[in-house]
């Protein structure tokens, strides 16, 4: 029998109750531990997941033997930190979006990695997305020629309860930001994954038509690539009816449409694209991602969103911060 991956979950909010209910459909991963500062919190995750080991400090969790690698669901501004501490303690970590909260955090962070044999993974979860892997695969493949427009679209809603139940989300010096940081990199990193290519300059809008808190709940860009690929944003957490994302990609021969809703699934017109099928086992994107990040961990397999890679959209998204409060075109940083 192949060995499983023993997992411990830093963090017992919303996000993680996510992967929770699908690490059982993970053959190769067991949920062995979970940690939060808030010890009734922490029980109730632990006897709704049946999860053996419970904690409310990481020091407890990075000390225990029965725990291989930690999935940390935390406030941004605490990936780093905590990513160093879980890394010294001998643990694999897969880190929810962003890998930091700002992109000097995370330059410094995987500098540092450099040196370690240790592995981090960061879950951009659509990459493992069956339709968007096609769509990603299909364009590095050229099946859609020179692609020189992109447009994606994130209308999604949330409600005063998701700052209320998590306060960090609506702090500027926690979040890194809004609807950009967390919601929209999902689908910019895609775009920019696809494309094989970092942008180099940012026009950016962001506002708050809502909520009475720090960060943005509209966001809106146009992303210029260094191969003059031009990217379209728009996102919101502030849709009176939540919609289908959108992922538009137009190339010299044809273009395709993704779309998540109401299963993920392409349109595509001029071309007809090779199948692509994503290389790990299972039904859900996060599945998927949970599934790699095993592979990766105990056989060495290649996890599509190492730490390293989670840079460029990070750097494109606080290029678009930065115009949106300057007025003025900013360049995207270049990573060595």
């Amino acid at each position: 029998m192949k060995p499983k991956l023993r997992l411990g979950v830093v963090g017992c909010g919303e996000i993680a109750r996510y992967t929770a209910l699908l690490a059982p459909f993970v053959p190769r991963l067991a949920l062995t531990a979970c940690c939060d500062r808030d010890s009734e919190k922490a029980h109730q995750f632990a006897r709704r997941f049946r999860i053996p080991l419970v904690f409310t400090t990481v020091e407890q969790i990075l000390q225990a033997e029965a725990v291989d690698a930690v999935y940390l669901a935390l406030p941004h501004h605490l990936h780093e930190t905590m990513i160093r501490m879980s890394v010294e303690a001998g643990k694999a970590v897969l880190v929810e979006k962003p890998l930091t909260r700002t992109l000097s955090e995370g330059i410094a962070l995987v500098n540092w990695l450099r040196e370690k044999t240790i592995k981090v993974g960061v879950n951009y979860q659509y990459r493992y997305d069956a339709a968007a892997y096609r769509l990603a695969q299909a364009v590095r493949a050229g099946e859609l020629g020179r692609v020189f427009s992109v447009r994606i679209n994130v209308a999604w809603r949330r409600t005063e309860a998701y700052f209320h139940s998590a306060l960090w989300h609506s702090r500027l010096d926690q979040a890194g930001g809004g609807t950009l940081i967390t919601q929209a990199s999902h689908f910019l990193d895609l775009a920019l994954w696809a494309l094989g290519e970092a942008a180099l300059a940012a026009m950016g809008w962001t506002a708050n038509p809502r909520f009475e808190v720090e960060v943005e709940t509209l966001a809106a860009a146009i992303l210029q690539t260094e191969g003059g690929a031009l990217i379209s944003l728009t996102s919101t957490m502030c849709a009176a009816v939540e919609e289908a994302v959108r992922i538009e990609m137009y190339g010299e021969r044809g273009q395709a449409i993704y779309s998540d809703l109401p299963i993920p699934h392409l349109q595509v017109r001029g071309v007809r694209l090779r199948r692509y099928p994503v290389p790990v086992a299972g039904v859900h994107a996060l599945q998927r991602s949970l599934n790699g990040f095993v592979r990766w961990v105990l056989d060495d397999q290649p996890y599509l969103t190492p730490a390293a890679e989670a840079l460029p959209v990070l750097a494109a998204v606080e290029a678009v911060y930065r115009s949106a409060q300057s007025g003025h075109r900013e360049a995207v940083e270049k990573l060595a």
